[in-house]
């Protein structure tokens, strides 16, 4: 048994049926207060619409836990294998460092046309925020190495970002002020 008990209170109240004018009268039996709790405590996939009963991993988890059976974006993926495993934390650390680099780039020249300028941006949009969508539900596996890979992959993605375009503008500032010395 899980070690969970319910007083006649809270099973009246895990659905929602509080005495009043309005609501049922009728205790829940405990068997069924008891699946209930488990129902809401944590969240039940449902079967695979082929037939096929997923017995293995029928609850998604729900907390943080570390290893390699983690399910990240697709079914059997990493499947408990090292190698792949190690393949799918690479790939969330290299889609978080895109993500940053995509968001904190400059993409248009000035002087392009507004039409294809603005057809870039969007382009640039799409994939941005597939992979924002891709990572997010990397994430959700809640395996602590995944989430690591792409807190990291963000940080270092956005420090790239940034020093690349404090560079340019450092760049630019240089090639201004010897201009001014050349004038003078």
């Amino acid at each position: 048994m899980i070690g969970v008990e319910l007083d006649h209170v809270n099973r009246m109240n895990l659905v929602g049926l509080q005495k009043g004018p309005w609501s049922i009268h009728q205790e829940i039996p405990a068997f069924l207060s008891l699946s209930l709790f488990m129902c809401m405590s944590k969240m039940y996939m449902p079967s695979m619409p082929n037939g096929t009963d997923n017995n293995m991993k029928s609850m998604m988890q729900m907390s943080f836990y570390w290893g390699t059976d983690a399910i990240v974006l697709f079914p059997r993926w990493p499947d408990n294998s090292v190698g792949m495993y190690i393949l799918a934390i690479i790939f969330v650390f290299l889609l978080a460092m895109a993500i940053e680099v995509l968001s904190n780039q400059p993409l248009i020249k000035p002087g392009t046309s507004p039409l294809l300028g603005g057809l870039i941006q969007a382009i640039v949009h799409f994939f941005r925020i597939s992979f924002v969508y891709m990572v997010m539900l990397a994430v959700m596996s809640f395996n602590g190495g995944i989430f690591i890979a792409a807190v990291v992959g963000h940080t270092l993605g956005f420090f790239i970002a940034k020093s690349r375009a404090l560079a340019l503008a450092n760049r630019e500032e240089d090639k201004g002020s010897s201009s001014v010395r050349n004038n003078v």
